[in-house]
């Protein structure tokens, strides 16, 4: 598969963030309605971009580093990936502009790189 077009847009969030705290401090029927709403605009996002989506990803679980120190248990701000089609790089980033991910739910911001090479 050539990978022309192709971008790698990885959501993060800093879990410790006020952002977070907050999300935490709420009651869990405030967090549930929250879901309930962020979850329904996921999916709106999802369809609304299915042309330009090339691969779904998914949410990234605990993260080890392997360097040569050895093999470590690491904490980093990669939370989901997906990977997007687009005409470039500004393109594919603005893709993600107004994305629940940040608007409905506490976290960060999606970082959109190109992948390179095929």
């Amino acid at each position: 598969m050539s990978t022309k077009d192709h971008y790698l847009a990885v959501f993060t969030s800093n879990k410790s963030s006020p952002k977070w705290r907050a999300w935490y401090a709420m009651t869990d029927a405030e967090r549930a309605a929250k879901d309930d709403v962020g979850i329904a605009a996921l999916k709106a996002w999802d369809e609304a971009h299915a042309a330009d989506i090339v691969y779904a990803g998914g949410p990234l679980g605990p993260t080890k580093r392997t360097s040569p120190d050895g093999v470590a248990d690491v904490v980093n701000e990669l939370t989901v990936f997906v990977v997007v089609r687009a005409p470039t790089h500004e393109a594919a980033a603005k893709l993600f502009e107004g994305h629940p991910h940040f608007t409905i739910f506490p976290c960060d911001a999606v970082e959109v790189m190109p992948l390179l090479g095929g």
